[in-house]
């Protein structure tokens, strides 16, 4: 593979800082030793601009190229948190800090943006402007959403946006990608049920939460077999069911809560409709009441087309191994709040026959490195060639 070589030169850094990142880990926002490590490596490498605190504990690095003819600028995203998993393989850099892990590989993910930061701002080969993002609270806190909100975009006058993924059943150094939805918007719900309690043994006499529940369960399968085109996707995943607390009391409220994933914004409205007239109408249907409470989080993932094309040339240029129409999937990824206010395009890169993400047994690939870091720099150097 034609991996940058001075980018070789340092991996045993760059893997040394990923192991420190592995072995303390922080949980969405509040990974402020992780901001600090990143910042002052920046700092170190002769980065131009630095800015801490985007997005609550995100940091921007500012990266200007040898030449300024251009006044593009190119944003690389990375995430910095991890998740709360008990870490269960020894290993000399496990994580310090019981119950949370970098199980998502969000440590490698820093690591080489770091990596590609110096090598960008030791060669500055290009005209235009790199901006390294380090966002905080990927998993499920919405940190991505929050960079945008307090205006990174246009404070940092960033044109075009990209993301990458380590990617464990990928093969090693494979690079896949596809334009359009590649990943679904992930929504939570809740619903709350309330009935009449009373005597197990006097069922006439209540109103049972638990038979309404279970009916409610089934009856939102039926949302996505028949009302959801077959030629589409969603799901609806109940994963919660929590009602009453002895044998022989049936209960008064019951809840339940899970997720639901659609990959166009259609589905999702549609799912979200006639989610609400199935809880309602089935409890109804008991003389019970109940209602959803659908909380919409990260919206569908979805690469620019011509971004997604140019990402995947890019990948060519690190690796004979590119797959251009990789499988979409129901995981969300909030690189998509970044993906609605900007073209760009988001990108796996295989690590191989390892264990899967948010496995307590799970490892980054330290081999991927390079490959990674390489790609981040010929992006730029790609998007914005020296004249």
């Amino acid at each position: 593979m034609p991996i940058i070589n001075r980018i070789s030169g340092f991996h045993d850094d760059i893997t040394k800082w990923r192991r420190d990142i592995h072995a303390h880990p922080e949980l969405q926002f509040d990974v402020h030793r992780t901001a600090a490590l990143v910042a002052e490596k920046l700092k170190e490498f002769g980065v131009d601009e630095i800015a801490t605190g985007i997005g609550r504990t995100g940091v921007v690095g500012v990266i200007k190229g040898r030449q300024t003819a251009s006044s593009k600028t190119i944003g690389l995203r990375a995430d910095m948190d991890a998740l709360p998993i008990q870490e269960i393989v020894e290993r000399p850099y496990m994580s310090k800090t019981p119950g949370v892990m970098h199980a998502c590989g969000h440590d490698g993910h820093t690591a080489m943006l770091l990596g590609a930061a110096r090598y960008l701002a030791e060669t500055r080969n290009f005209d235009g402007t790199a901006v390294v993002i380090f966002q905080p609270a990927e998993e499920g806190g919405g940190g991505g959403r929050e960079m945008v909100n307090e205006g990174m975009m246009d404070r940092f006058g960033i044109d075009e946006v990209y993301g990458m993924h380590n990617a464990p059943g990928i093969p090693f150094g494979q690079f896949s990608i596809r334009s359009g939805p590649m990943m679904a918007a992930a929504d939570m719900f809740i619903i709350d049920i309330e009935g009449k309690g009373g005597h197990a043994a006097r069922p006439q006499r209540v109103i049972d939460t638990t038979l309404v529940g279970a009916h409610i369960m089934t009856a939102l399968q039926s949302v996505v077999a028949r009302n959801v085109d077959p030629i589409e996707a969603a799901v609806v995943s109940v994963t919660t069911f929590k009602a009453g607390d002895a044998f022989n009391v049936i209960p008064q409220t019951a809840r339940l809560t899970g997720t639901a994933r659609t990959l166009s914004s259609e589905v999702r409205d549609l799912l979200e409709n006639r989610m609400r007239e199935v809880v309602e109408h089935t409890a109804a249907a008991f003389g019970a009441k109940a209602t959803l409470d659908y909380q919409r989080h990260y919206p569908v993932l979805s690469n620019n087309a011509e971004k997604a094309e140019f990402a995947g040339s890019v990948a060519r240029l690190v690796s004979d191994k590119v797959d251009m129409n990789t499988p979409q999937v129901m995981g969300g990824e909030d690189f998509s709040f970044m993906l609605d206010a900007r073209p760009g395009a988001f990108i796996y890169l295989g690590q191989g026959d390892t264990q899967y993400l948010h496995h307590p047994e799970y490892d980054f690939n330290d081999d991927i490195i390079p490959i990674g870091a390489s790609y981040w720099a010929k992006l730029v150097e790609t998007a914005l060639p020296a004249r």
